[in-house]
């Protein structure tokens, strides 16, 4: 290469890392060195008239994106914005012909820096993968190999880099995505990684390449607010440097802070585009209304969030209020009192819960909220019994939790119930719907006819009716499953529900019909919420008190709507700050997200 195109690699290459104590300070990427570029004025990537179908024995002929025509030019970023199904990640995996032998594809034009990809075999494809497109796929956890440590995963990447370099730039790149102790991560394992470090990894491995175009499918799910804040200052800075981006996300504020156009899908065809303040702060098309009406905001707290009645919050027209707590504060059905938990038996090491207390009455929703590693999760986990304190106690129902063996605590679980982030891990493929569901009415007794008529019951409460009895986890929707997990978690009835990043994984829209059904069914039941998310937004609008956690000490508590509008600590506080914002809508008066 040249000495101008190495400096001007370098530029495009340097970007700004927001690691704890130095906010801006530049950490240098490994350069491309096979500069992909669009001829002078032309487009990165230009589709018009995008067809994609899938091919299935004995079916019909299901086409899934129709009549789609995109360009993204070098240092934009454009975004595809919908809800699930509707041929986003199906669109963005056309671009590095991942979309298998079933896809029938057709286009009038589909150009990739000037060639014309159409004619691309699948040698073709693999020298574009990772060398000049990037691809941060959605789930971190199936995408990274679980048999490759962190280093092997990087390193893979680093096409253009000496063996002896190899070590510092993989360090570098893990510090560049917000890693902490990057070389203690180095030689673990994906397994032994946390699901916002995972995706932080992966992140790492699409950029460490130097791809000139890069594709984010859903790159900020699984990250807290002050990740997710250092995860879009890396993928902006990459954008001003020159680079292409095409960002899916179902987090129109992330949309908002970092796309400079919009696309918006539906059944799998572009319904509305252009600048992103445009379509997102004076939406022309209906459904583009509907998507922004589904996001939780503080005149939305207390009202229906899906359907009609979630458009109408939005509006400013007629609400529709969600049911009444019956909040018990004299019947406390979880007491945490002065719980502290260390790992690994290092009395040294630092502890990964501190001196934690709370109570939850019955009825009640607690919030709990903070960056990966402030000690959530092992809450959690010891409020669950899966984890013991090495102080403090647990009670529930005003009788002993922690320190109790097993064998005496077993027939009292039922009462106590788990929502977790990805159901379908935590469901038996082997197991019908109807199985998931009944297996959590063994434990209180009900069999036979009647455990599958409350099943039956269940469904329907949840709205998914009987058709899904018999169908399988994997015949479901990422909604669909969610339902199912919520379905199983409230067939017993239980006192308590741990519900741990329960929608983080959702679009927006089948976000809103979740917390609209959860509201019910607590209204319903008076069972009382621990909820745990990384979404402030939900929290605001779900919780009636929430704790802020850090480093496994709760920093500051309060009912949500003080401790979110005046809050006192400035950890609280940065975590608030860190939450991207939506165009204000000349219809709502108001940002979009709490600030």
């Amino acid at each position: 290469m040249t000495a101008a195109a190495t400096a001007n690699l370098a530029a495009r290459v340097r970007v700004g890392s927001a690691t704890e104590g130095s906010p801006s300070a530049p950490v240098p990427l490994p350069a491309v060195i096979h500069p992909f570029t669009a001829p002078p004025g032309e487009p990165l990537v230009r589709i018009k008239n995008l067809s994609i179908a899938f091919h299935e024995r004995h079916a019909a002929r299901a086409a899934v994106v129709e009549s789609l025509s995109l360009s993204v030019h070098a240092g934009e970023c454009v975004a595809l914005v919908g809800e699930s199904g509707s041929g986003k990640s199906v669109t963005a995996r056309s671009l590095v012909g991942l979309n298998g032998p079933k896809a029938q594809t057709q286009a009038e034009r589909f150009e990739i820096a000037g060639e014309d990809a159409r004619r691309y075999r699948e040698r073709d494809w693999r020298g574009i993968r990772g060398r000049r497109i990037g691809y941060v796929l959605q789930d971190a956890l199936v995408s990274l190999d679980p048999l490759w440590r962190v280093r092997d995963l990087v390193a893979e990447s680093l096409h253009s880099v000496r063996s002896r370099d190899i070590h510092q730039h993989s360090v570098e790149i893990l510090r560049a995505v917000g890693i902490d102790e990057p070389e203690r991560r180095l030689p673990q394992y994906p397994h032994q990684l946390s699901g916002g470090l995972r995706q932080r990894v992966l992140i790492g491995t699409a950029i460490a390449g130097g791809a000139s175009l890069l594709i984010a499918d859903e790159p900020t799910t699984a990250l807290d607010m002050t990740v997710q804040r250092q995860i879009l200052s890396l993928l902006r800075a990459r954008r001003d440097a020159g680079d292409a981006l095409l960002l899916i996300s179902h987090d129109l504020a992330v949309v908002a802070e970092l796309a400079d156009r919009v696309l918006v899908m539906r059944a799998g065809r572009i319904v509305e585009e252009g600048p992103t303040r445009d379509v997102l702060g004076r939406p022309a098309h209906p459904y583009t209304r509907q998507l922004l009406a589904a996001i939780p905001v503080p005149a939305s707290r207390g009202y229906r969030l899906s359907g009609d009645a979630g458009a109408s919050a939005a509006t400013g027209d007629t609400r529709v209020a969600l049911p009444a707590k019956r909040i018990v504060d004299d019947v406390r059905v979880l007491s945490v009192e002065s719980v502290t938990k260390r790992y690994g038996g290092d009395d040294s090491a630092p502890p990964a819960v501190d001196d934690v207390s709370f109570s939850l009455a019955k009825g009640e929703t607690l919030g709990i909220v903070g960056e990966s590693g402030s000690g959530k999760s092992t809450v959690a986990r010891i409020v669950l019994g899966l984890t013991t304190p090495d102080s403090g106690r647990v009670t529930l129902d005003g009788q002993p939790w922690s320190g109790v063996p097993e064998s005496a605590r077993r027939h009292r679980r039922a009462g106590l119930q788990l929502i977790a982030q990805d159901p379908y891990s935590s469901f038996d493929p082997r197991y019908t719907v109807g199985q998931l569901i009944g297996e959590s009415l063994d434990a209180v007794g009900i069999r036979g006819a009647a455990r599958r008529r409350r099943v039956l019951q269940l469904l329907d409460e949840v709205r998914l009716g009987p058709s899904c009895y018999d169908r399988y986890p994997r015949e479901l929707s990422g909604g669909q499953r969610q339902r199912v997990a919520i379905a199983r978690a409230f067939a017993p009835n239980p006192a308590l529900l741990v519900a741990d990043e329960p929608v983080s994984a959702l679009d927006v829209s089948i976000q809103a019909q979740v917390l609209d059904l959860l509201a019910d069914l607590q209204a319903e039941h008076g069972t009382a919420m621990l909820f745990i998310s990384h979404d402030l937004g939900v929290v605001h609008h779900v919780a009636d008190r929430v704790l802020v956690m850090r480093r496994g000490r709760v920093v500051e508590s309060g009912p949500v709507g003080q401790v979110f509008a005046a809050p006192t600590h400035p950890y609280t506080a940065s975590l608030l700050d860190a939450l991207p914002k939506l165009p204000q809508l000349p219809e709502q008066g108001q940002a979009a997200i709490p600030a």
